[in-house]
């Protein structure tokens, strides 16, 4: 139970940041420089007590020991759960449950890569040939660019997975901490639809808005 608990204490915690970054995010329809501006805060967030980028890479440290963790507690979970049943059925019985609850382990390995991804090409700027050190708002519009159209399929598959993703843990999560009252897990359900729609609405906008035109 205690391990249950970890791994949805670590995913609210993801959570939460993905939230938060997809209100930074949005701030790209504001204009270059709000964005910009923004992009620079983050780095001098904690000076002078911190030097600059310090708060940055607390929160990086922060976060990968959340991503590590709640890996590492959903490998372990799902091994005990296979210990826990070593005969394979003769004819495995339909399994029940949404597309999400059956994809959740692949959804979690589809979102590890993307977050590689993601790192290589918008922070590290590896992968975004036209990007340039110190202009965030150029560097989006470069890499959502109407002839880069792979790269919005990329994000456009990967966001949709952790919206599926989300959707399911959120409901996990809530049922592990305690709620299991049936008209508390339908709310539950519905709560966890509605936050995966914004999280994926929020998210696709912005490259969706470069190809179209809206931002650039």
């Amino acid at each position: 139970m205690a391990l249950k608990i970890f791994m949805a204490v670590t995913g609210i915690t993801l959570v939460l940041f993905l939230y938060l970054h997809m209100i930074g995010n949005l701030k790209i329809f504001f204009g270059e420089t709000t964005f910009d501006h923004y992009a620079h805060w983050l780095r001098t967030i904690g000076t002078p007590v911190l030097p600059t980028e310090w708060f940055l890479w607390i929160q990086r440290g922060g976060l990968t020991i959340a991503v590590v963790g709640h890996v590492a507690a959903a490998t372990i979970l799902a091994r005990r759960a296979r210990q826990a049943r070593p005969v394979k059925y003769a004819h495995r019985p339909k399994v029940q449950g949404s597309y999400a609850a059956r994809t959740m382990r692949w959804g979690g390995v589809i979102i590890l890569l993307f977050v590689i991804y993601h790192i290589l090409d918008l922070t590290t700027l590896t992968l975004n040939p036209a990007a340039e050190a110190g202009h965030p708002y150029a560097n989006v519009v470069a890499d959502f660019a109407p002839s880069r159209w792979y790269v919005t399929l990329v994000y456009l598959l990967a966001i949709v997975a952790i919206g599926f993703h989300l959707r399911h843990g959120l409901f996990s999560a809530v049922r592990t901490l305690g709620q299991q009252k049936p008209r508390g897990e339908r709310v539950a359900r519905a709560t966890a639809l509605f936050l995966s729609l914004v999280l994926v609405i929020g998210y696709l906008s912005v490259p969706f808005a470069v190809m179209t035109g809206l931002v650039g």
